[in-house]
């Protein structure tokens, strides 16, 4: 079982840079973890992964260059660096666990990202 917490979401400008982060409380160093979004009236997407020790890292195309995930496993966190934002970013941020199954199971409540032309 494992708890994710996201933080770090609020209200920019087009053009500005947000830092999202990601608190798991239970097992955490051994798995892939993945950031996702939801903007209104659309279906969740993914936005990147990376996996146990950081060595591999996949993002979709609409971030690709823009967003870099990262993770401190000492730490038991995740984060999501976002630069370069536009409006069609906004939405509600999630983070979750990939299991074995090649799943992700296990998800936070999201944390909302809202930017301004």
């Amino acid at each position: 079982q494992v708890q994710l917490v996201e933080s770090g979401g609020g209200l920019v400008q087009a053009g500005g840079s947000l830092r999202l982060s990601c608190a798991a409380s239970g097992p955490f160093r051994h798995y892939t973890m993945g950031w996702f979004r939801q903007a209104p009236g659309k279906e969740r997407e993914f936005v990147a992964r990376i996996n146990w020790n950081g060595g591999q890292v996949e993002y979709s195309d609409s971030v690709k260059g823009r967003f870099t995930v990262t993770r401190d496993n000492a730490k038991n966190m995740m984060y999501l660096q976002m630069n370069g934002l536009t409006v069609e970013d906004t939405g509600v941020y999630y983070c979750a666990r990939r299991r074995d199954t090649y799943e992700y199971v296990d998800w936070g409540r999201g944390t909302q990202v809202t930017i301004s032309p």
